[in-house]
């Protein structure tokens, strides 16, 4: 693929053509960032982990009556 490059005073813009997957890709990332509260929520996650506070998936599904 070849990229097209525009030349402003300002600035220069490249034009990159991406695979439909790849645009929806980004464009899920781009939410899943500008949600604020699942941000936390996934950060609350990653430090649970770090400090121990989870269990098997096994046990978790046996407390609430999945398995």
């Amino acid at each position: 693929m070849q990229s097209v490059v525009m030349k402003h005073p300002e600035h220069t813009t490249r034009y990159v053509t991406i695979t439909e997957d790849e645009y929806d890709s980004m464009r899920s990332t781009i939410e899943t960032l500008s949600d604020n509260e699942l941000m936390e929520s996934i950060c609350q996650g990653g430090e649970d982990i770090k400090a121990g506070r989870t269990k098997p998936l096994n046990e978790y599904l046996k407390e609430r009556g999945v398995i």
